[in-house]
C-alpha cells in the first residue's frame, strides 16, 4: 500500500521505524553469527510477512510461529518454518500439513496425543514432519518437567512414521529480570537443560536441535551449553519492558503508536485517543502502561477502551489539543494484532505501509 503521510493518518496508527530495525536485526544477527547459533526469530511478535522477509534477508535460518495463519503468512517468505505451539486439533493440522511442499516443517509438543495426531495428518498428507520435544525448564505452562518423560516421547516420535525427531525446545519466558541479575539464572537453566540433553544422548537420541531463548535472555543465550538455536521476538521492535530490564536501550525502540491529544481538561493529566485497543492494557515491569517515544519521563498512567491518561505531573510539557505523539508500550507483541496495519517510516517521512496479514488464528 502507498505510505500516506503521518500527518494524513487517522489515529491511533501502528508505526514502525525502519532504520531501527534494520540496526536491530544486524545486531541480532551478529551475535547469533559470532556465537555459532541458529537464528529462527519468532514473528508472533510483528505477524507481517515483510518484517518476516527482512529477517530471513539478515541472515535468519528459518522463523518461528504460534498459529496456523502465521504459518500461512511467512511460508510465504521462508522455507523453514517451526510451528512452537501444541497441534491439537483437525482443522489446525491440515491448515499445517496444507503448506507448500517446500516448507520444511518442524513441530514443537510434549505430549504422545498431539505427536500421534501429527503423525497421522503428515502420513495422510504424504509428508515428513520434524518433531522437536518441548521442555519445562521454569515457566510451568508447556512441556515436559523430567528427562525421563522426554526420552520417552523422543523415542516413540524417532520410531512413528510421519515425524523424524529433531531434538528438544523449551521457553523460558520466566526469565525477565534486569540483564545483572541474568547470569546466575542462566547457569541454573544450563545445568537443568543439560540433563535432558546427557539423558537423550545416552538413550541413543542425541538431540540434532536444542531450540530456546528470548528477548529478554537473548545477549545471554551463548551461556547456556548445548543451545544450537536462538528464538528471540520482540527484540526486532522491541519495548519498554525491553528497556526496563536491559534487553535493549531507547534507541533500540522501533515500534510506538501514534496518537492525537483529545482533552486537558483534567489538571496534571493528558487524555490521548489511543487506548487499551490499540495499546493493549497490559501491566508491565513498571507503573503503568507505557511512557512517550519522545517523553518516556511521562507514563500513561491509565486506559479505557478509547482513552488514554498521560500524567503530566513529572514534565514542564504541556500539549496542546490536537497535538500528536508516540507511545510506547510496555508489550509490544499484544499491541500489533490490535491493528490492520503497520506505517512504516524513517524518521518522520513514511515509506511503506504493511498489513498485519497474521492477525487472528
Amino acid at each position: 500500500m502507498p505510505p500516506p503521510s503521518l500527518d494524513a493518518l487517522d489515529t491511533p496508527a501502528a508505526l514502525v521505524d525502519l532504520d531501527r530495525v534494520e540496526r536491530n536485526l544486524q545486531r541480532v544477527a551478529t551475535y547469533a553469527r559470532e556465537h555459532g547459533l541458529r537464528w529462527r526469530p519468532h514473528t508472533k511478535t510483528h505477524k507481517t510477512a515483510e518484517l518476516g522477509a527482512l529477517q530471513v534477508a539478515a541472515g535468519a535460518s528459518g522463523v518461528t510461529v504460534a498459529t496456523a495463519l502465521e504459518a500461512e503468512v511467512m511460508a510465504r517468505v521462508s522455507d523453514d518454518v517451526l510451528f512452537a505451539y501444541p497441534p491439537v486439533g483437525a482443522r489446525r493440522l491440515a491448515r499445517l500439513m496444507a503448506l507448500p511442499s517446500r516448507v520444511r516443517l518442524t513441530v514443537a509438543l510434549d505430549s504422545r496425543e498431539a505427536l500421534e495426531g501429527l503423525a497421522l495428518a503428515a502420513r495422510d498428507a504424504g509428508r515428513t514432519v520434524d518433531v522437536l520435544v518441548e521442555l519445562d525448564l521454569g515457566m510451568r505452562r508447556v512441556g515436559l518437567r523430567t528427562p525421563e518423560d522426554a526420552v520417552a516421547l523422543a523415542r516413540v516420535a524417532a520410531s512413528t512414521p510421519g515425524v523424524a525427531f529433531r531434538g528438544v525446545t523449551f521457553y523460558a519466558g520466566h526469565l525477565r529480570m534486569p540483564q545483572a541479575e541474568l547470569p546466575a539464572a542462566m547457569r541454573a537453566q544450563s545445568q537443568t537443560l543439560a540433563s535432558f540433553v546427557d539423558a537423550l544422548r545416552a538413550s541413543g537420541l542425541p538431540p540434532e536441535v536444542v531450540s530456546g531463548g528470548s528477548t529478554p535472555t537473548l545477549w545471554q543465550s551463548h551461556a547456556v551449553r548445548g543451545l544450537t538455536e536462538i528464538r528471540p521476538g520482540l527484540n526486532v521492535l522491541n519495548d519498554r519492558n525491553s528497556v526496563t530490564i536491559g534487553a535493549c536501550d531507547w534507541t533500540e525502540v522501533a515500534y510506538s503508536v501514534l496518537a492525537t491529544v483529545v482533552s486537558t481538561a483534567v489538571p496534571g493529566q493528558v487524555v490521548i485517543d489511543a487506548g487499551a485497543k490499540a495499546l493493549a492494557k497490559e501491566e508491565g515491569l513498571a507503573p503503568g502502561y507505557g511512557v512517550l517515544l519522545e517523553r518516556p519521563e511521562v507514563v500513561v498512567k491509565n486506559l479505557s477502551e478509547e482513552h488514554g491518561l498521560l500524567d503530566v505531573s513529572a514534565t514542564t510539557w504541556r500539549p496542546r489539543i490536537g497535538e500528536r505523539v508516540r507511545v510506547v508500550p510496555n508489550h509490544v507483541c499484544v499491541s500489533v494484532p490490535l491493528h490492520a496495519r503497520l506505517h512504516v517510516v524513517r524518521g518522520d517521512t513514511g515509506v511503506a505501509t504493511w498489513e498485519v496479514a497474521a492477525r487472528g488464528w
